[in-house]
This record gives C-alpha cells, structure tokens and sequence, in this order.
C-alpha cells in the first residue's frame, strides 16, 4: 500500500488499514520510529468520545468540606 504525503504533512491511512485496525475518525495513534527507520503505527486507547457516559453523574456536588474528608479519609488509610 502506498499513501501520499500532503503539503501540511497529512497522510491518508488507507481503507484497508483502517478497517484492520478498526480505527474511526477521532481516534489517536502513536507513531515508533525504528532502529532501522521503520514507522510503527498503533492505535492509542480510543477516541475521546468513548469514556463518555462511562462514570455516573453524581446526584448532588460535594462541599468543599466533603472533598477535604475523603481526601483526608484516604492519608489516614
């Protein structure tokens, strides 16, 4: 496969890596640079999307003074 660089840099992954990779738009990927200066290409965790929804809403804030004791509950413990 091959894929062109662009002027600003930008190069588009082909149809048939991204399907391998299951990758989407939004999604990170790191970029190792070999001994032999080869390209290693791997997908980072996800898109910034996905933890979304992942954590509950808590029903009300906590106070300050709340915050100051669990912190203060977790040193002790």
């Amino acid at each position: 496969m091959v894929a062109t660089l662009t002027v600003k840099g930008q190069v588009t992954i082909p149809a048939e890596v991204r399907e391998r990779l299951k990758l989407r738009a939004g999604d990170r990927l790191e970029f190792i640079v070999t001994d032999d200066n080869r390209i290693e290409v791997n997908p980072v965790g996800g898109t910034v999307r996905q933890p979304r929804g992942m954590v509950p809403k808590p029903k009300r804030a906590l106070t300050l003074q709340e915050m100051d004791q669990v912190i203060r509950g977790r040193q002790e413990g």
